[in-house]
Protein backbone atom coordinates (compact mmCIF):
# COMPACT_ATOMS: atom_id res chain seq x y z
CA UNK A 1 0.00 0.00 0.00
CA UNK A 2 3.24 2.25 0.65
CA UNK A 3 4.81 1.72 -2.36
CA UNK A 4 1.22 2.32 -4.24
CA UNK A 5 0.60 5.44 -2.68
CA UNK A 6 4.81 6.86 -3.37
CA UNK A 7 4.09 5.65 -7.54
CA UNK A 8 0.45 7.83 -7.69
CA UNK A 9 2.81 10.67 -5.83
CA UNK A 10 5.36 10.50 -8.22
CA UNK A 11 3.34 10.16 -11.06
CA UNK A 12 0.93 12.95 -9.66
CA UNK A 13 3.89 14.98 -9.96
CA UNK A 14 5.05 13.94 -12.95
CA UNK A 15 1.56 14.79 -14.68
CA UNK A 16 2.10 17.71 -12.68
CA UNK A 17 5.23 19.18 -14.05
CA UNK A 18 4.56 18.29 -17.80
CA UNK A 19 1.72 20.49 -17.77
CA UNK A 20 3.37 22.73 -16.24
CA UNK A 21 6.04 22.54 -18.93
CA UNK A 22 4.09 21.83 -21.65
CA UNK A 23 1.90 25.87 -20.40
CA UNK A 24 5.23 27.41 -20.49
CA UNK A 25 6.12 26.70 -23.71
CA UNK A 26 2.84 27.47 -25.22
CA UNK A 27 3.23 31.10 -23.42
CA UNK A 28 6.87 31.36 -24.87
CA UNK A 29 5.85 30.43 -28.36
CA UNK A 30 3.01 32.42 -28.14
CA UNK A 31 5.10 35.55 -27.35
CA UNK A 32 7.55 35.14 -30.28
CA UNK A 33 4.17 34.29 -32.90
CA UNK A 34 3.50 38.11 -31.69
CA UNK A 35 6.60 39.38 -31.41
CA UNK A 36 7.17 38.10 -35.44
CA UNK A 37 3.53 39.23 -36.29
CA UNK A 38 3.11 42.98 -34.61
CA UNK A 39 5.26 45.43 -35.39
CA UNK A 40 5.31 49.35 -34.50
CA UNK A 41 4.84 51.82 -37.00
CA UNK A 42 4.63 55.23 -35.60
CA UNK A 43 0.92 55.68 -33.87
CA UNK A 44 0.12 52.23 -35.87
CA UNK A 45 0.44 48.34 -36.02
CA UNK A 46 1.43 46.54 -38.77
CA UNK A 47 0.16 42.53 -39.10
CA UNK A 48 2.49 40.56 -41.16
CA UNK A 49 1.20 36.88 -42.49
CA UNK A 50 4.26 35.97 -44.22
CA UNK A 51 5.05 32.17 -44.59
CA UNK A 52 8.28 30.25 -46.28
CA UNK A 53 5.55 26.95 -45.53
CA UNK A 54 5.32 24.01 -47.83
CA UNK A 55 2.73 25.75 -49.33
CA UNK A 56 4.08 29.03 -50.51
CA UNK A 57 7.14 27.01 -51.67
CA UNK A 58 5.30 24.91 -54.47
CA UNK A 59 3.63 27.62 -55.59
CA UNK A 60 6.55 29.62 -55.83
CA UNK A 61 8.01 27.13 -57.55
CA UNK A 62 5.15 26.16 -59.66
CA UNK A 63 4.79 30.02 -60.98
CA UNK A 64 8.12 30.08 -62.23
CA UNK A 65 8.78 26.68 -63.20
CA UNK A 66 9.48 27.85 -66.74
CA UNK A 67 11.71 30.82 -66.32
CA UNK A 68 14.70 28.76 -66.64
CA UNK A 69 16.00 30.71 -63.62
CA UNK A 70 15.94 34.20 -65.23
CA UNK A 71 15.06 36.41 -62.35
CA UNK A 72 13.13 38.77 -64.04
CA UNK A 73 10.59 36.18 -65.21
CA UNK A 74 10.26 34.85 -62.14
CA UNK A 75 9.75 38.24 -60.35
CA UNK A 76 7.18 39.19 -62.69
CA UNK A 77 5.50 35.39 -62.50
CA UNK A 78 5.30 35.70 -59.34
CA UNK A 79 3.85 39.25 -59.27
CA UNK A 80 1.49 38.81 -62.04
CA UNK A 81 -0.14 35.86 -60.02
CA UNK A 82 -0.49 38.48 -56.93
CA UNK A 83 -2.27 41.02 -58.86
CA UNK A 84 -4.95 38.66 -60.71
CA UNK A 85 -6.16 38.14 -57.64
CA UNK A 86 -9.13 40.62 -57.11
CA UNK A 87 -8.19 43.51 -54.88
CA UNK A 88 -10.84 43.56 -52.04
CA UNK A 89 -10.72 45.27 -48.67
CA UNK A 90 -9.92 43.18 -46.19
CA UNK A 91 -11.70 44.13 -42.81
CA UNK A 92 -10.01 42.17 -40.28
CA UNK A 93 -6.42 41.28 -40.05
CA UNK A 94 -4.13 40.54 -42.87
CA UNK A 95 -3.99 36.83 -44.23
CA UNK A 96 -1.42 34.33 -45.17
CA UNK A 97 -0.53 33.21 -49.01
CA UNK A 98 -2.87 30.22 -48.63
CA UNK A 99 -5.82 32.13 -47.60
CA UNK A 100 -5.85 35.06 -50.25
CA UNK A 101 -5.15 32.07 -52.78
CA UNK A 102 -7.93 29.97 -51.41
CA UNK A 103 -10.61 32.60 -50.40
CA UNK A 104 -9.47 34.61 -54.19
CA UNK A 105 -9.31 38.03 -52.88
CA UNK A 106 -6.81 40.57 -50.93
CA UNK A 107 -6.15 44.10 -50.13
CA UNK A 108 -2.76 45.72 -50.36
CA UNK A 109 -1.76 44.08 -46.86
CA UNK A 110 -2.65 40.34 -48.22
CA UNK A 111 -1.62 40.59 -51.55
CA UNK A 112 2.00 41.80 -49.92
CA UNK A 113 2.07 38.93 -47.92
CA UNK A 114 1.45 36.52 -50.40
CA UNK A 115 3.86 38.11 -53.36
CA UNK A 116 6.45 38.79 -50.33
CA UNK A 117 5.97 35.21 -49.29
CA UNK A 118 7.17 33.53 -52.55
CA UNK A 119 9.65 36.02 -53.00
CA UNK A 120 11.31 35.19 -50.07
CA UNK A 121 11.07 31.46 -50.70
CA UNK A 122 12.79 31.75 -54.31
CA UNK A 123 15.92 33.56 -52.54
CA UNK A 124 15.27 37.08 -53.29
CA UNK A 125 16.26 40.60 -51.06
CA UNK A 126 12.77 42.06 -50.47
CA UNK A 127 10.98 44.33 -48.40
CA UNK A 128 7.84 46.04 -47.70
CA UNK A 129 7.51 49.76 -47.86
CA UNK A 130 4.75 51.12 -45.28
CA UNK A 131 3.54 54.75 -47.00
CA UNK A 132 0.13 56.33 -45.79
CA UNK A 133 -3.01 53.77 -45.91
CA UNK A 134 -0.97 51.54 -48.05
CA UNK A 135 1.72 48.94 -48.39
CA UNK A 136 4.19 47.76 -51.47
CA UNK A 137 7.17 45.34 -51.45
CA UNK A 138 10.13 46.18 -52.95
CA UNK A 139 13.15 43.79 -54.73
CA UNK A 140 16.99 43.93 -55.10
CA UNK A 141 17.10 42.92 -59.27
CA UNK A 142 19.96 43.95 -61.85
CA UNK A 143 19.65 47.14 -63.35
CA UNK A 144 16.71 47.41 -65.33
CA UNK A 145 16.54 49.88 -68.92
CA UNK A 146 14.20 53.07 -68.46
CA UNK A 147 12.73 51.83 -64.78
CA UNK A 148 13.44 54.09 -61.49
CA UNK A 149 14.17 52.40 -58.47
CA UNK A 150 13.99 53.25 -54.86
CA UNK A 151 17.55 53.18 -53.72
CA UNK A 152 17.96 52.08 -50.09
CA UNK A 153 21.31 53.24 -48.18
CA UNK A 154 22.57 53.07 -52.29
CA UNK A 155 21.30 49.95 -52.93
CA UNK A 156 18.78 49.36 -55.67
CA UNK A 157 15.70 47.77 -55.58
CA UNK A 158 12.10 48.07 -57.69
CA UNK A 159 8.68 48.49 -56.59
CA UNK A 160 6.12 46.03 -57.16
CA UNK A 161 2.64 46.63 -56.70
CA UNK A 162 0.32 43.99 -56.14
CA UNK A 163 -2.94 45.91 -56.71
CA UNK A 164 -2.49 47.41 -59.84
CA UNK A 165 -3.70 44.96 -62.88
CA UNK A 166 -0.83 43.97 -65.18
CA UNK A 167 1.68 45.97 -62.87
CA UNK A 168 4.97 45.29 -63.98
CA UNK A 169 8.39 45.48 -62.07
CA UNK A 170 9.75 48.88 -61.18
CA UNK A 171 5.93 50.54 -61.27
CA UNK A 172 6.65 54.26 -59.90
CA UNK A 173 6.54 55.60 -57.15
CA UNK A 174 3.41 57.17 -56.21
CA UNK A 175 4.56 58.68 -52.78
CA UNK A 176 6.81 61.34 -51.50
CA UNK A 177 9.90 60.08 -50.07
CA UNK A 178 9.26 61.98 -47.00
CA UNK A 179 5.93 59.50 -47.03
CA UNK A 180 7.73 56.49 -46.32
CA UNK A 181 6.90 55.24 -42.79
CA UNK A 182 9.16 52.75 -42.65
CA UNK A 183 10.98 49.90 -44.57
CA UNK A 184 10.88 46.60 -43.07
CA UNK A 185 11.96 42.94 -43.02
CA UNK A 186 8.93 41.55 -42.11
CA UNK A 187 10.74 37.89 -41.76
CA UNK A 188 12.48 39.29 -38.77
CA UNK A 189 9.82 41.71 -38.04
CA UNK A 190 12.73 44.68 -38.10
CA UNK A 191 12.13 47.72 -39.52
CA UNK A 192 15.53 48.70 -41.96
CA UNK A 193 17.65 51.60 -40.33
CA UNK A 194 17.63 54.01 -43.49
CA UNK A 195 20.34 56.57 -43.59
CA UNK A 196 19.73 57.69 -47.36
CA UNK A 197 16.95 56.93 -49.40
CA UNK A 198 16.06 58.07 -53.29
CA UNK A 199 14.25 57.72 -55.81
CA UNK A 200 16.00 58.02 -59.17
Amino acid sequence: MLIENRFLKYLSFLISFIFITYVIYIIISSFFIVKNQFIDIGDSTYVNQVRTDDYTIKLADFLTKNCNKNKICEVQAMLDFATKIPYKINESIARSAKQVVEQNFGDCDDKSNLLISMLKVRGYEAYFVLVPEHIFVIVDLEKLPNKKALYVNDKRFYILESTATNSKIGFSLKYKLDEINAIIDPFVNKKLVVNKLEYR
